[in-house]
């Protein structure tokens, strides 16, 4: 009776009083201020439902070269945290400029759960891709050059001169669910509330995108899920934290304590169990973002910080709230509703793969649809190199087609192969493809050197040293001599190391500087071998690059430049070869990728 007198009452309401009765049950959303300004929250968070638009404003952002044009929005939208109070948290709506393909079909969304940006308000990915200083913008672009509106959750703390409550994994799923309804309440954001949407997230953001996976049905049924891609996922947070304290990725264990202890500030009262080290770190690292945090706590262990130097096991064994907040992170718990695509890197020096494993077989146990691949690099390079299979597999998905995922598989779990994870920070290049090209400025034509060739390199980013070498087999190639079609054999082998430096800065950017050096010999002409027809000095290869640290894994990791080739002796044609070979301006070009993904 009440409801049809209400439903009456609406019908028989002046305009006025319908606008009124309207704005009682939500507030329509406004456009907030520029600036840092918009990250001012209101004191009182808005009544309403989870995924409320509170404001918004246009914005411009900087996605670097060659990104697709967009349409650009900051939000601000009500979500829920771990403990399950209502919470405010901001993000980026990225809408494509070109037409979706289907205009029978909304745009679909990829909801993109970021990896670890710092506890700093200034990391926030909402400000970094404004500024264009987010290091993972080459997967946002490749998301967005799909065809997909791209929404980017900051997480819950950078309002107000908040703490990021980092790993806190229910709010952080909840986040990456509610920017879906968020994203749609844009006036003509071009974002419908109903469109088909996949997540994707990777090391943090991998965590949230299992979170959201697991939360989906329960918390918000209403978004048209149809896919998770989840990499690098901490699913096991005390086998992960032992992992990582007194690692190279120990500040990645900080940060998350920190994290924790905003969530949860009753049952882990920092301040009380930090020694003045301690106190001090939590300082700085609150003002630091993600690379700068990482070499400042490398190799810490966490009981240098504490009272008493206790280790995290030994507080959180006295603590019995403080380890039920901790365990409340762990992953697996709950069955996932929607195909799961997993991954991970096999030389992952700061998630450990067990656990991974691990994760993967409870989703298995519960019936859950998941396909997992093993790609063979270590964390950063992984979370690049996995994006065009990321990318295939959920586009399958939002166009409809099934998946029986990898549960079936029955043989021996993958082990690690990562570089020690104490001490230096070193990226290891492990045979990796090398596709190189070398352009004989005389002749005017390109050498391709053999498909299975292969570099080889540690990059030690502590030591900002790079040490590798060359592999190239030898191999004939056509050349047009005199015009006429001639083969040559041709020999390409270090002369010695490559060596040279390496470097990452605080924003991500990586800057490698060296020289390979090769001698290359001509083995024969026309099938006819002429002996050791071999440049005087080897060959002096720059190894230059500088770029964003996604290059490592997304295929633009590429040394090119030009060189001198001395002349050739020792053989009675040196002569001639020299005259068509040797001397200044010859061109190369070599790019190195990771191999491919195994499926366990």
């Amino acid at each position: 009776m009440i409801a049809s007198f209400t439903r009456r009452a609406l019908r028989t309401m002046p305009l006025a009083g319908l606008a009124m009765a309207v704005s009682l049950a939500y507030a329509a959303p406004t456009q907030g201020p520029t600036g840092i300004a918009f990250y001012n929250a209101p004191a009182t968070i808005p009544a309403g439902n989870n995924g409320d638009l509170i404001s918004y404003r246009a914005t411009t952002v900087n996605l670097g070269d060659n990104a697709p044009g967009v349409k650009a929005w900051k939000v601000m939208y009500r979500s829920t945290d771990s403990l399950g109070a209502a919470n405010i948290v901001t993000g980026t709506v990225l809408v494509p400029t070109k037409m979706w393909s289907n205009i029978f079909q909304a745009r679909p969304i990829v909801s993109y759960a970021v990896g670890t940006h710092g506890l700093a308000q200034g990391c926030a990915p909402s400000q970094q891709l404004e500024a264009g200083t987010d290091y993972e913008t080459s997967n946002i672009n490749a998301a967005l050059s799909a065809g997909y509106a791209v929404l980017v959750s900051d997480y819950q703390g950078y309002t107000n001169g908040a703490t990021p409550t980092y790993l806190a994994g229910a709010s952080q799923g909840n986040a990456v669910l509610d920017i879906v309804r968020a994203a749609s309440q844009i006036p003509s954001g071009g974002v419908s509330a109903n469109a088909k949407t996949a997540i994707w997230g990777y090391s943090q953001g991998g965590q949230s995108a299992a979170w959201a996976a697991q939360r989906h049905a329960t918390y918000a049924p209403n978004v048209n899920l149809v896919g998770v891609a989840a990499g690098g996922v901490p699913g096991d947070f005390l086998t992960t934290a032992s992992y990582l304290d007194g690692g190279n990725g120990s500040s990645f264990l900080f940060g998350g304590i920190i994290g924790l202890a905003t969530q949860y500030p009753s049952a882990i009262p920092l301040n009380d169990l930090t020694n003045a080290a301690g106190k001090a770190a939590i300082t700085r690292g609150k003002q630091q973002c993600v690379f700068e945090s990482l070499f400042d706590l490398m190799n810490k262990n966490v009981a240098e910080f504490t009272v008493a130097n206790q280790s995290l096991n030994q507080i959180l064994d006295t603590l019995p709230a403080a380890k039920q907040a901790v365990l409340a992170q762990d992953l697996g718990a709950d069955k996932v509703s929607v195909p799961l695509y997993q991954y991970h890197g096999q030389a992952d020096e700061f998630i450990p793969l067990g656990q991974a494993v691990s994760l993967k077989k409870k989703y298995c146990a519960k019936f859950s649809n998941v396909t997992f691949d093993l790609f063979p690099s270590e964390h950063i390079v992984t979370q690049f190199q996995a994006a065009p299979q990321v990318l295939s597999w959920l586009g399958e998905r939002i166009a409809g087609k099934s998946t029986t995922g990898s549960c079936s598989y029955a043989g021996a779990d993958p082990q690690s192969t990562a570089n020690p994870v104490n001490g230096n920070f070193v990226v290891s290049l492990k045979e990796w493809l090398l596709n190189a090209t070398v352009g004989l400025k005389t002749l005017g034509q390109t050498v391709k050197m053999p498909a299975d060739s292969s570099f080889t390199a540690d990059a030690d980013i502590t030591a900002k040293r790079l040490t590798g070498n060359l592999n190239v087999p030898d191999f004939k190639q056509t050349l047009s001599i005199i015009g006429l079609p001639i083969s040559v054999g041709l020999s390409v082998k270090p002369n010695g190391q490559t060596t040279g430096t390496v470097a990452l800065d605080n924003n991500g950017r990586l800057k490698i500087t060296g020289t390979a050096y090769a001698d290359i010999t001509v083995t024969s002409v026309l099938g006819i071998p002429f002996g050791q027809c071999k440049t005087s000095k080897p060959v002096e290869f720059p190894i230059n690059f500088e770029g964003p640290v996604s290059s490592l894994g997304n295929g633009n990791l590429t040394f090119s430049g030009t060189t001198s080739f001395p002349s050739i002796k020792g053989c009675f044609i040196s002569a001639i070869l020299s005259t068509l070979m040797s001397g200044n301006g010859q061109t190369y070009s070599f790019t190195v990728t990771p191999k491919g993904p195994v499926r366990y």
